[in-house]
């Protein structure tokens, strides 16, 4: 009898431990809900934590973004308006409505090649979408999403200045932006052609488009569809082609989660078409 007695406590201890696990151990998403709440705060608690960068953006109800304003068709302040137009804008706005339901959350700040990074380091803006081309050395500072366009640094000069390649501009100044790629795109392709020229550095476009109209420099050198702005009756662009040039929508290099979403959304314009038709309005294709 003793043995017996033994055996059938040991029966039941086994069959209420099961029954113990069985009721405390669920972890299915329906079980936490009948809980009453306990496994939701937690839930909602690594949910934040998660995403630092996107509840801080949501919470102040705006997206801060850098954007050139000396761009036309990428980003342009309109005269008349006070607004910043064109494409880059547009994307901006896209991000804004996904993220915060609405396109006209967004606040932009002009940035030039030379202030865009200091703005991202300090925090002025969340993300930099401004012809940022996407460099090896650049992706160790900041976060760049997936390229939205792409591009090449070419050369515009006057129609009468008999110049007509690279070569021509052998012992010439080139115009180029403060900080830009363009004046190490020049330079690599003058010295594999032994070709000699000089660099003047500008902050922005329309100061570079001014040397040139005066003489100062004798060459025009950005990204292309850049230099498409800016070409009229006494210039042109020259055919030939430097350095690719990849854009990409910058953050600071901790703000991982706004990272990992600009990216999604990047992906989810190219897919439906919308980055195209983008494109298409501003004739960038």
């Amino acid at each position: 009898m003793t043995t017996l007695k033994k055996a059938c406590a040991a029966l039941l201890a086994v069959s209420m431990l099961a029954v113990t696990t069985a009721c405390s151990g669920s972890t299915s998403p329906a079980s936490s809900a009948a809980a009453g709440g306990s496994g939701a705060p937690a839930e909602s608690s690594a949910a934040s934590a998660a995403t630092p960068t996107l509840d801080k953006i949501k919470a102040a109800g705006v997206l801060k973004v850098g954007v050139k304003v000396d761009v036309p068709n990428f980003g342009l302040k309109n005269t008349k308006t006070g607004e910043v137009e064109g494409f880059e804008i547009d994307l901006a706005k896209a991000i804004a409505k996904d993220l915060l339901g609405d396109e006209s959350k967004i606040e932009t700040q002009a940035v030039t090649a030379k202030t865009r990074g200091p703005l991202l380091d300090n925090g002025e803006v969340d993300l930099v979408i401004a012809t940022f081309t996407i460099t090896d050395e650049r992706k160790k500072v900041y976060n760049f999403s997936d390229p939205y366009y792409s591009d090449a640094v070419k050369l515009m000069v006057k129609k009468d200045s008999g110049i007509k390649s690279l070569k021509d501009l052998d012992g010439k100044t080139i115009g180029v932006a403060q900080s830009s790629t363009s004046m190490k795109a020049i330079q690599d392709a003058a010295d594999a052609a032994g070709v000699k020229v000089k660099f003047d550095e500008y902050a922005t476009y329309p100061e570079i488009k001014a040397a040139l109209d005066s003489g100062r420099v004798q060459c025009f050198s950005v990204d292309g569809s850049i230099l498409s702005g800016y070409v009229d009756d006494t210039t042109t662009i020259l055919d030939d082609k430097y350095s690719p040039q990849e854009y990409g929508i910058a953050s600071k290099l901790d703000n991982k989660d706004l990272a990992e979403y600009v990216n999604g959304m990047v992906a989810q314009l190219k897919s439906s078409g919308e980055l195209d038709q983008m494109i298409a309005k501003w004739k960038l294709n």
